[in-house]
């Protein structure tokens, strides 16, 4: 039978273990939410770049799966499942570390990543059907045109006139396409910049608080771990 001490700290390891199942929940729906409402501006940011939301989801999954292994090893009062737990969660833990070693490394060259992926499907648009409704959303949704402004379509549109996502609305009765006298002025590059850096922040926040619950399960996890062996050894 478990002393009072060992106890406290089983119950305090099983407590912990659930708020990180709830941090490997809120990690999933983080990664949902961003793939979910920003998936359509991949074709804006760099491929290895926009993995990140689904690796997020991969890593929520995991460690609400390692917690129930957690959990059981706290209540049957196991110490080959809460050392198994601990060995896991100290694996996933210095993975999210490099992973947001990685991202802030990564934010670091974000907008010349983006200018280039820019360049590349305005470049492309009039061969590319996704590549148009891409910019198409994106201009429509931004308020934006071109990626620094409207003077970037002149490649693309020579005799002066500019896609409709352009312009966000255009009088019939002055005109009947969108020109650079009805276009948005801004660009889209620095705007949607300014919508990543803003979600950056926000998960930045989300990693810190994650980070400190995890750690404080890895140290009760091992607590526990060191208190079973020694009830063990005096067995």
């Amino acid at each position: 039978m478990a002393s009072g001490g060992l106890a406290c700290v089983k119950y305090l390891t099983f407590f912990c273990n659930l708020l990180f199942a709830l941090t490997g929940l809120l990690i999933f729906l983080v990664g949902g939410m961003v793939q979910l409402n920003y998936a359509h501006y991949s074709n804006f940011v760099s491929d290895h770049i926009w993995t990140a939301p689904i690796i997020l989801m991969i890593v929520g999954a995991a460690v609400a799966i390692i917690c129930f292994l957690g959990c059981c090893g706290a209540l049957k009062e196991s110490s080959c499942m809460i050392l198994s737990f601990a060995i896991l969660a100290v694996v996933i833990f210095l993975f999210e570390i490099g992973l947001g070693v990685a991202g802030y490394v990564k934010h670091t060259g974000l907008q010349q990543l983006m200018e280039g992926q820019f360049n590349s499907t305005m470049k492309h648009y009039k061969e590319r059907e996704d590549y148009q409704d891409a910019w198409g959303l994106l201009q429509t949704e931004l308020d934006c045109c071109g990626t620094y402004g409207f003077a970037d379509w002149e490649v693309i549109f020579p005799n002066k006139t500019l896609p409709p996502s352009c312009c966000s609305v255009i009088n019939l009765n002055v005109a009947k396409e969108c020109t650079e006298i009805h276009a948005n002025k801004q660009g889209c590059l620095q705007k949607l910049l300014g919508i990543l850096d803003s979600k950056t922040l926000i998960l930045a926040s989300v990693v810190l608080a994650v980070a400190g619950i995890q750690l404080l399960t890895i140290l009760f996890a091992c607590c526990l771990y060191r208190s079973f062996r020694r009830s063990y050894d005096h067995v």
